[in-house]
Formats: C-alpha cells, sequence, structure tokens
C-alpha cells in the first residue's frame, strides 16, 4: 500500500496515475499506517511546491494560474523521484492518458515539424525515444485514414451487445452470462431497435460513415438474433455512403457457419476473431472457451465464405506466458494471415476476476517487456502490416500500450475515430457511451446509457431522453 497525503487535492489524480504507472495494483492510503510502504506527501508553500517521496523531497515553483503546466511540472517532479527510487523509467515517461497519439496528431495539425514534436514530448513528459517515434507514424497514418471523413457532418454508429458465453479473467467490460438472458433476448432487442429507430431519425441529416458492433460478444446471438437486429440496421439507416462495417465474433466458441452467413449476407465488411493467445494451457486458465485449433477452423470457415478483412486480438502478459509462449502464438498467427492484428498489454483491471480472486493467481509469472512489445510488431511488420491506432489503459503489465496493426487498406476507421475523438459517436445498447463532438469548439460532450441490462430495458425512454438533451446542444452549435 502507498500513502498519499497531499494538503491541495487538486492534483491528486494526477499523482495517483502516476503511481499506479509505477506500481500497478497498488492500494492507496491518504492517513498514517503502519502498512504502508511508503508516503508521497505534497504541499503548497509560498508559490512553490513541496513534493516529498520517501523522505526524499523537491521544492519547485508552480503558476496555480496554468493548471496544465503545474499538472506537467508535478508529475515531472515526481517522476523523477520515483526512478531514483525504483532505478527505472517508463517507455511513456508521465503520460498516463489512453489517448498518447492524440499529442502527436494535435501539434501536427497546429503545423509543428517533427524535431518541435519530438522535443516537445520529450521535455514535457519524458516520454522516451522509441514511443514518441511510434506515436507520430501512427498520428501521420491516423491523419491521412481520416482526410475522407468528415468531422462536422459525419458520425458513425456503435452497437453495444452485452452478452458473451462466459466471462474471461482479466475482463471488467459490461456483459453478462449469454445463457441466463437467452429467454428474455427479445425484451433486450426491442429496447435497443427502439434507441435505434431514435438515432437514425434524429442524425439523417449527418452522413453514417462506420457501424461497429461490439460487446460482450455480438456472436453470441443466435443467428435468428443477428439477422434481426441488422435488419433493424438497414431498415433505419442510410448505409449508402457507409465505409465500413465491424461486427465483433471475438469468441471463436461463439461462431458459427450459420452466423458467419448471416454477417455476409448483410455485407459486414470486417469482423474480428480473437484467440488472445494460441497457447491451450492459458486459455483455459483465463476462461476462453475454445481451443487453438477452434480458432483456426473458425478462421479459415470465415475465410471461405468470403471475408477478406479479419482481424485477430492478442493479450500479451497473460498468467505464466513466457518469450517462447508469444513467439509461437505470433508464429501461429502469422500462418493464418489475418488481415490486422491488435496487440493487448495484459491490464489488470479492479473488476476482473484476475484481480479480484488475485491470491489464486499471483503465482503465475505475468510478465510484459518491451523484447515482447518489439517482437510482436516485427511480426506485424513482417506481415506487411503497420501500426495504425494506439491506445493505453491503466494498470497496464509493463506499462507498454495496446497498438492495432493492419495490411494497407484493411485499417479500422472506427477504431481511429473512438481514440482520437474527432466525430460524433452515436452508440445504443446497455452501458454504452455516446459521444458527441464539437469541432468549431474542440469540446467533446458525453453520456451514458446504463451497464444493466435489466435497468436499460426498463429505463429505454430515459435513455433515448438523455441522448436528446446532448443531441439538442449539437443543433445549436
Amino acid at each position: 500500500m502507498i500513502g498519499i497525503i497531499l494538503s491541495d487535492q487538486g492534483y491528486e489524480q494526477d499523482i495517483r496515475e502516476l503511481l499506479m504507472a509505477y506500481y500497478p495494483g497498488q492500494a492507496f492510503a491518504h492517513e498514517e499506517r503502519e502498512d504502508v510502504e511508503f508516503y508521497v506527501r505534497g504541499r503548497r508553500e509560498d508559490g512553490d511546491f513541496l513534493l516529498d517521496v520517501d523522505g526524499q523531497t523537491r521544492r519547485f515553483p508552480v503558476d496555480y494560474e496554468d493548471r496544465f503546466e503545474t499538472k506537467n511540472r508535478i508529475k515531472r517532479n515526481l517522476y523523477q523521484l520515483l526512478e531514483e527510487r525504483t532505478g527505472k523509467g517508463l517507455p511513456w515517461g508521465t503520460l498516463t492518458g489512453i489517448r498518447p497519439t492524440k499529442i502527436a496528431m494535435t501539434k501536427m495539425e497546429e503545423g509543428w515539424n517533427e524535431g518541435q514534436i519530438r522535443d516537445y514530448m520529450r521535455n514535457t513528459y519524458f516520454t522516451s525515444g522509441e514511443k514518441i517515434a511510434l506515436s507520430m507514424e501512427i498520428a501521420d497514418r491516423e491523419r491521412r485514414l481520416l482526410s475522407s471523413i468528415s468531422y462536422e457532418d459525419g458520425y458513425s454508429l456503435y452497437v453495444g451487445i452485452p452478452f458473451c458465453p462466459t466471462t474471461c479473467l482479466y475482463c471488467s467490460f459490461t456483459s453478462y452470462p449469454i445463457g441466463k438472458w437467452e429467454k428474455r433476448m427479445e425484451e433486450y432487442l426491442e429496447a435497443l431497435g427502439k434507441e435505434l429507430e431514435y438515432t437514425a431519425k434524429r442524425m439523417k441529416d449527418k452522413v453514417l460513415d462506420t457501424v461497429y458492433f461490439g460487446g460482450g460478444t455480438p456472436t453470441s446471438l443466435s443467428a435468428g438474433h443477428l439477422d434481426r437486429i441488422l435488419e433493424k440496421v438497414e431498415a433505419c439507416f442510410d448505409l449508402s455512403r457507409i465505409q465500413e462495417f465491424t461486427v465483433e465474433a471475438g469468441r471463436p466458441d461463439s461462431i458459427t457457419e450459420e452466423k458467419l452467413k448471416v454477417l455476409k449476407k448483410h455485407g459486414i465488411t470486417r469482423i474480428s476473431i480473437n484467440p488472445q493467445t494460441m497457447k491451450q494451457a492459458t486459455l483455459d486458465l483465463i476462461g476462453r472457451h475454445h481451443t487453438v485449433e477452434m480458432v483456426k477452423e473458425k478462421f479459415r470457415l470465415a475465410r471461405e465464405l468470403g471475408f477478406d478483412n479479419i482481424n485477430m486480438d492478442l493479450i500479451i502478459g497473460l498468467p505464466g506466458e513466457t518469450m517462447e509462449d508469444v513467439k509461437e502464438t505470433m508464429e501461429q498467427i502469422k500462418a493464418l494471415s489475418p488481415d490486422s492484428i491488435t496487440v493487448h498489454s495484459l491490464a489488470i483491471k479492479r473488476a476482473a476476476r484476475l484481480n479480484l480472486e488475485w491470491e489464486k493467481y499471483e503465482k503465475f509469472q505475468m510478465v510484459n517487456t518491451q523484447e515482447m512489445i518489439d517482437m510482436t510488431a516485427a511480426y506485424a511488420r513482417e506481415m506487411g502490416m503497420e501500426p495504425y491506432y494506439l491506445y493505453r489503459q491503466k494498470n497496464m503489465a509493463g506499462n507498454f500500450e495496446n497498438v492495432g496493426y493492419s495490411l494497407p487498406g484493411k485499417a479500422c476507421i472506427y477504431n481511429i475515430l473512438i481514440m482520437e475523438e474527432k466525430q460524433t459517436i452515436a452508440a445504443c445498447g446497455a452501458g454504452t457511451t455516446t459521444k458527441v463532438v464539437f469541432p468549431a469548439e474542440n469540446r467533446l460532450e458525453r453520456t451514458e446509457n446504463v451497464k444493466d441490462v435489466e435497468q436499460y430495458i426498463t429505463r429505454i425512454d430515459e435513455m433515448i431522453g438523455r441522448k436528446e438533451k446532448l443531441l439538442q446542444a449539437l443543433d445549436h452549435d
């Protein structure tokens, strides 16, 4: 446990996030306790800020009128104290937000050159040269991929299917066991259909650029229910100018030939078939009820049915996995030759079983290293792929990042839009978040649907009302 004692709570979250990057999974205390490993103390004093970490103190001037610079100055000094204490730095330096490429993209749009951006990220955030280069490469590619997207006249649609065959060990997403909801699925689809109808009518004057079905696992629905909800989208929305339509078929054990044929019939352009790892012992441990052979079988079936844009998700840092295990996974993925891969660093979420039942799993080594990250990147490039989007999460193994790689022409535009927050995304379904972008003001506002499926069904009119209140503001922008 780490103690945080501050006279000014205004910067507590910034301090806490950097501590979480150095010490993932640690709990925090705000008073003197015997079980605290060390304390971080901070206070204002005559225009300065005094920061103490385990007895090592720094005093530095700050301008409290400029919160952005004050926050960064506190984080830089805390970073240096933590670096001294641990003897190690972090690949992203003081950056703890989930969208580091947004910094590089914003500076590019402001006309900064490569050298200026490098200096800014290094001096402001202590970001390593490798991560700065990766950010800039991806930001440049994102700008080109989004060049055909209108931020003001277009929008994207997210449809949430919050059901899964089972809950994975590391998962904290809103999802419910499909077995408990199959008999009541009509109720959920009816509420979802009502929200889709409203959204289509409300957004009829804008161009729908991308559609993304996520979850949960959309293919945990029956083929009939999948067919019904896709027909609803086609009936409500103008899809004539759509650039991509993604459905996550993430769990191989949820995929059937009948369901894939339904997706094909409705013109779905991109799907995901996600192994996470190709080591069977790990799959069994983390609660994935599929086999390595099933991944290959379902992938080949999708290819035979004509799907030419298939993504595969992988997780680095899973319990017990070594460098050799990751290499073997990459070899098997390379043999399948998907169109894109998304490489995730394991993030230990508070609500995940991996965290709640930590005593069961702490005996397994959970390691992610720069060498593992470099190896997955090298494999992706050997397969002809380029990195096209990046995001980070709290408590990530090794404090690294999640990177999407794709073959030319196979990048997921929706993934970029959700990360860069450049375009309005209307989201329908339990646990989803609608994000409305006001480009002229460089402002974003959001409204959330309740996560509980029962509540979503009974309060669907309230969810629609929340959307209406937010979208009215868009009308007057």
